[in-house]
């Protein structure tokens, strides 16, 4: 009979730029594209890095 293979999985870590939970927070800037002032406000945005899961594949 033959042996299946079995897929490993890889070791993961949390993401440094959003510290495991997915998202970051930007400044909202207000104004042209290129003389955009940054206000106080702040929204949530997906992380980048990880695409929102949190964990970043170690290689």
């Amino acid at each position: 009979m033959a042996q299946r293979k079995t897929a490993r999985r890889q070791p993961v870590k949390k993401c440094l730029d959003c510290k495991g939970t997915g998202e970051i927070t930007e400044s909202v800037r207000v104004g042209r594209a290129r003389k955009g002032r940054e206000t106080a406000d702040r929204q949530t945005a997906l992380c980048l890095t990880c695409f929102g899961s949190g964990q970043v594949p170690i290689d």
